[in-house]
C-alpha cells in the first residue's frame, strides 16, 4: 500500500511539472487545454475527473488508456490499478516525486479525478 502511494505521488508531481511547463508551444490543439478546465468545473453534479485528468496534464507523465495518455515519467496507471483513496490522497498531499495539488485544485476536482482514475485503470 505504501508503495502505491508513493508511486501516485511521484505520478501526479510529475504531472504538476509538466503542466508548469507546457504552456506556449506552437501545438495546434485548438485550445483543448482551455476547454477542458473550463469543462471540469461545470459538469453536472460537479467536476468531471476525465476533464481535470487532462486539464491538469496528468497524461504527460502518467499512462491511462481510458484518457489516451502515454507518459512514462510517473506510474502507468492501468498496470498500477490505484484504488480512489490512493489516488485522492497522492493528489493532495504529493510525495516520491510529484507535487501535491491540493491548492492548485479543488476538492471537488481532487475527488472526480480520483474517481476517474480508480475506475478508469480498474482497481
Amino acid at each position: 500500500m505504501r508503495s502505491r502511494v508513493w508511486i501516485i505521488a511521484v505520478v501526479l508531481a510529475l504531472l504538476v511539472v509538466a503542466a508548469a511547463g507546457c504552456g506556449g508551444d506552437d501545438d495546434d490543439d485548438g485550445g483543448a487545454a482551455t476547454t477542458a478546465a473550463t469543462t471540469a468545473e461545470t459538469t453536472e453534479g460537479g467536476a468531471d475527473g476525465a476533464a481535470v485528468f487532462a486539464s491538469a496534464g496528468c497524461g504527460t507523465c502518467h499512462t491511462l488508456a481510458a484518457a489516451g495518455s502515454d507518459g512514462t515519467t510517473g506510474p502507468n496507471l492501468d498496470d498500477l490499478k490505484p484504488d480512489e483513496a490512493t489516488v485522492e490522497a497522492q493528489v493532495r498531499s504529493g510525495g516520491g516525486g510529484m507535487p501535491a495539488f491540493e491548492g492548485q485544485l479543488s476538492d471537488a476536482e481532487i475527488e472526480a479525478v480520483a474517481t476517474y482514475v480508480s475506475e478508469s485503470a480498474g482497481s
